[in-house]
């Protein structure tokens, strides 16, 4: 998996992740943090809680605050994911 910081703001981060066929990242929560996946290119299966969507380009998946959220890239090709959080991580 590849990270990239778009944007380290004080109020919001921006970044892109890359997971080739099969990476994923586990299951986790961020205490007080909102996140927002937009996948950019690729297929994956985003779970959010005890929901699991496949999501492709153009589509958009949220976590709330404290709520279990994971990313898998289920397809061939290079799955690449803007990921927004709000508050930004500390740094």
């Amino acid at each position: 998996m590849t990270k990239a910081t778009l944007v380290p703001g004080q109020s919001l981060f921006a970044g892109l992740n890359a997971f080739e066929p099969g990476q994923e990242h586990a299951l986790h929560s961020h205490e007080g943090q909102e996140k927002l996946y937009i996948v950019m290119a690729g297929t994956g299966d985003v779970r959010i809680d005890e929901q699991t969507e496949r999501l492709s380009a153009g589509d958009l998946a949220f976590a709330g605050a404290g709520v279990p959220h994971s990313i898998r890239n289920s397809g061939p090709d290079r799955l690449v994911v803007m990921v927004v959080l709000a508050p930004p991580p500390a740094q």
